[in-house]
This record gives C-alpha cells, structure tokens and sequence, in this order.
C-alpha cells in the first residue's frame, strides 16, 4: 500500500463539494460578494437600500463583532478607576474635591454612572444586535448542513491534502461496502454514491461556535437583567436589635431602575450574638480568625423563628437574597443625665473602625430632653474616640494594642449648644457638628476632655449633668442583595467555555474512498480527506483508516511485480 500525503499549498480551492469548478465567463457566477460590492454598482450607486445592507452586513460580521467586544473591556475601564454613583456616593464626593478640574468633563461623558451611561448602553444593544445578526443566518445554515448528506466524491483525489491508493483484489462493491461499514462505526455520516463512499464528521464544531455565541447573549440578557432588577442595602444591626426586610430599615439603599419595593422577600432576623477571634501571640497577632453572626430568623410576615448562623463568605440565602456578613464593631452604652440628675440619654452608640485594631470614633447625640441650668433648652454632643484594648496611661495615645475588648477606653470631648439636626439637612452619624455648639470649659479654660473606663462617670463642669461609660455592645454590618441575573449568567459563561472548547477542538472533515475497476480488471482503491479546518490529525487519521481497510481488502501484486514473480516460476 503507498500513501500520498500532499500539502495543503497544492490543494485547490476547497469549496463546499471540493470540485473543480470550470472557470472563464461562468466564473463570476460563483462569487459570493454581494451585488452592491461590485465595482459597476458602486460606480451606479448602490441606493438608500444597498447602503442599510452594507450597514447591516457590516454590524454582524465578526470583525465588528470583535471591535464591540474589545469596545465594551475598554469602557469598563473608567467604572473600575473612577467611583460609581451607585456604588459610593460619597467616594465619588470626595474625588470630585480632589479632582476639580476633570468633574465638567466626566459630568458630561457620564464617567460617575459609567454602566448607565449612553455610549456604554450603545456599545452593548450594538453588540447584542451584532450577535443576534451573526447568529440567526449561521444557525439556519447549520440547521441545512445537518439535514443534508455528505458530497459526491470530488473527479481528482490525489489533489486533496491527505491521499492514498492501493490496489485489491477484492471487488468494488466488497471494497465499499467495508468502507461504508468502517466509516459508520468511527460515528461518520455516511452516503453510497456510484463508486464511492462519502463521510463526513465533526458537526459539533460548528455547534460549539453558536453555543458560544448564544451563550454570550445569554450573558449580555442576565447582565442587563441583573442591572434592572438587582437591589443591594446596607444595615448596622446592634447585638440584641433586629431588621425587617424593608426600605425604611436600610441605612444605605441601591436598585436598578425596574425594582420596585415589592420585590424584596419578606423576612427578618434578630442579632442574638456575634463572636470575632484573633490571634493573640506571634507575628500574626490581631489578624482575625472568626467572625460569626448568630441570628433568629423569621420567613415571610408570620413565619416561625429558626436559628441560622452568617459567617464571611457563607451568606444567609432567603427567597432569593442573599444576607452577606461584612463588618462589625463596638458601641459604647452612654448614658447621659441633666443638671437634675434626670436620665435624659441612654443607648448604645456605634464607633466606626479606624484600623485594623479597632480604634473607633464617633459621636453622641443628645438632640431632645436637655435643660441647663438656667432652664434653657440645649443639646448636647460628644466626640468620642474609643480604643477596646488601650496602652494604658503613659503607655501610647488613643490607639488600640488589639482588636479584642481587652482593656476598653472611651475618650469625650463634650459640647453644648445646638446639633443642626433641626435644618433638615443630612448629617454623618458618626461626625459632630461643631459651628453651631460650643465646647464646655475646665476652671483654667482649658477644653473639658476626659478618658473613662466601663462604669465610671464625667462630671460636665457648672453642674451640667453626668455622661457614664455603662458597657459595651457589638455591632454588626450586613448586606443584603438581590441580583436576579446571577444564575443565568453563570450558566452562560459555563456554557460560553463548553462551546469554546468544542469549537477549537473538534475538527470538521470529509473522507471520500472510491473503489474502481483498473485497465487490468483489478480493483484500484482510494481514500482522500478533507479538513474544513487546518488539522494536522487528518493525515494520521486518513492512516489509520486505511490501514483498517487494508485489512479487509489487502494488496493485490502490481502487474509488473505480478510479471517477475511468474517469469521466476517459469
């Protein structure tokens, strides 16, 4: 048996049926290139008509495909430098003081609501026609390639990439037949033709290639849907306090613009306990080891309480939300009495963490209740720096040693006056408003300022009353979320990998074998293939075909072999 293996620079052109096409005046016809490419309609003018097809040819190729794409990674870009609206408005506050000069301009290009924005909304519907567009026509063509069989056998096999021929004394038809049969068990589809067997196989490719696309729309439907109807919101739940799922108990609030209130799942929980660990010796002292949110939650307006457990990473999923464990903290028990002895203040007030250690600052607030000593109503408010575990008098400032509550400290500056809480503007729950309010006075004049441990008590100066450090409590931050989209466009970048793979991987080819009696009554057989794709498998696979094949119709002798060997004999 000898085989040919030609390369692929000597092929001709590999058209669907891989013949030979007569070329001259019946040439043009084979062209694919629309009619308002030509060179005599664009000298005509292709018209309104032939424009809106040249424009739409253009939108779902895959070239404007691939721009769109890399469009959409460089759009992103400014979403991941610059602060999002509704990600952190006051993150984008604060880079507009930093940044005056650029604010007109990212105002105008809409650099704060980057995924909102105009021309990111135009590169993504442009994308998703563009796909839309590639996608239709290709799976209507797959659609007929799967409905139809493999082509006749092309005139010339020895032209084709991988060729081989033996001679057999074996008959056409027996030669065929185990082709046929060979073929079909390698999972080829099949067709009999007269002196030949056609197969073909790897339609899976181009499966793959249009899962893929699909898959990318699938992507591009669950981000714009997740975008629409997704909702997020923060809340500080104090040990002991609950929250109800509702707007008017988040602290901070984002959706998309299709949510509506009715879409959150009704549930509430309880903070029962919260338990954080850390490291207390070696180089890694203070670094966290456990955090552990232990709540009662309750489903629905009347569900019954169960006991559930949210841990960092390990979300609480209610009805479709997610309840995620993000931060915790300390909130000193202050309680405040007037020149009366009166109680007029006592709750638990959340620091907000300054470092890794847990040093804390804050405010009181004592809006309502308040009289001096002359009967005038006042408010009163205290700056407050809290440390749980602090170096101790002479050992180091108002800096936590470690972030457990070891040695708690709380330090207030006092103030009186009036809070500006009543001018209806917003106001930081954690900041004090000084302009409006003035500092109480040791004897000396020098600013009242006093550091207590749990239990002890300041006395405000001209008997303005009392503040005691009582205790403290745990905090604890939660988010909850909803992102509808989430599910599906896992599911769609899976399915985005699977296609891929297929699409690079399988190989679509054609193999053609052809059994013909010779000029001397002896079968000459043979067997060619065609990638529709570059593969180097083909050559190797063509081989191992033949050499099947071979087995049931082996070698006949070649005449002038057959002429020696009875020459010999004789």
């Amino acid at each position: 048996m000898s085989t040919t293996d030609k390369a692929s620079a000597e092929a001709p052109q590999q058209s669907e049926d891989a013949a030979e096409p007569a070329l001259g005046a019946a040439g043009a016809q084979l062209s694919t290139a629309p009619l308002e490419d030509s060179p005599a309609a664009a000298a005509a003018g292709i018209g309104v008509i032939g424009w809106a097809r040249w424009f739409w040819r253009q939108l779902t190729s895959m070239r404007v495909a691939l721009i769109l794409l890399f469009l959409l990674s460089l759009g992103a870009i400014p979403g991941s430098l610059i602060p999002q609206r509704d990600v952190d408005a006051m993150k984008v506050a604060e880079w507009q003081r930093t940044h005056e000069f650029w604010v007109p301009l990212a105002e105008k290009l809409q650099l704060f609501d980057v995924y909102t924005s105009f021309w990111f909304s135009a590169i993504y519907i442009l994308l998703f026609v563009s796909l839309i567009g590639c996608i239709v026509p290709r799976t209507w063509q797959f659609v007929g390639q799967l409905r139809g069989r493999p082509p006749a056998a092309p005139r010339r096999l020895d032209r084709l990439p991988a060729h081989t021929t033996w001679r057999t004394g074996a008959s056409p038809d027996e030669v065929l037949a185990h082709a046929e049969t060979l073929l079909g068990r390698r999972r080829f589809r099949t067709e009999a033709g007269t002196g030949h067997v056609a197969a073909e196989k790897g339609y899976l490719r181009e499966t793959g290639n249009l899962v893929f696309h699909l898959a990318l729309i699938v992507m591009l439907v669950a981000f714009a849907w997740g975008k629409l109807y997704t909702s997020e919101g923060g809340k500080l739940v104090l040990r002991g306090s609950g929250f109800s799922n509702t707007l008017t108990q988040y602290d901070d609030f984002k959706s998309g613009s299709l949510f509506t209130p009715d879409d959150l799942p009704p549930f509430s929980f309880t903070l029962d306990k919260f338990d954080a660990t850390y490291e207390e010796t070696g180089p890694q002292k203070g670094t966290p080891r456990d955090f552990k949110a232990y709540v009662t939650l309750s489903k629905g307006a009347h569900g019954a309480p169960q006991k559930a457990e949210i841990e960092v990473n390990k979300p609480l999923e209610v009805d479709g939300a997610k309840v995620y464990l993000l931060g915790h903290g300390y909130a000193p028990v202050i309680s405040v009495t007037d020149p009366t002895g009166k109680v007029i203040f006592r709750n638990a007030v959340p620091m907000l963490p300054q470092d890794a250690n847990l040093t804390s600052a804050g405010a009181i607030k004592v809006t309502d209740g308040y009289r001096n000593k002359n009967g005038e109503k006042e408010q009163l408010g205290f700056s407050a720096q809290f440390v749980p575990t602090f170096a101790g008098k002479g050992g180091g400032t108002m800096l936590s040693q470690f972030p457990a509550a070891n040695f708690p400290v709380i330090a207030l500056n006092a103030y009186h006056g009036s809070l500006g809480v009543d001018s209806g503007l917003p106001q930081n729950v954690y900041q004090l408003d000084t302009r409006k309010m003035q500092q109480f006075k040791k004897e000396n004049g020098d600013p009242f300022a006093q550091m207590l441990l749990p239990k002890e008590t300041m006395t405000l100066p001209d008997g303005a009353g009392t503040v005691t450090f009582e205790g403290i409590e745990r905090w604890a931050t939660f988010s909850v979320t909803r992102q509808p989209g989430s599910g599906l466009a896992l599911a769609g970048a899976i399915a985005a990998i699977g296609g891929l793979a297929g699409s690079l991987f399988i190989q679509r080819r054609r193999i053609w074998v052809r059994a013909v009696p010779g000029k001397d009554g002896v079968t000459v057989v043979e067997m060619a293939g065609l990638g529709r794709s570059e593969s180097a498998r083909l050559p190797q696979e063509l081989a191992d075909l033949a050499a099947v094949l071979h087995e049931k119709a082996p070698s006949a002798p070649h005449p002038v072999e057959a002429e020696e060997e009875q020459g010999e004999r004789g």
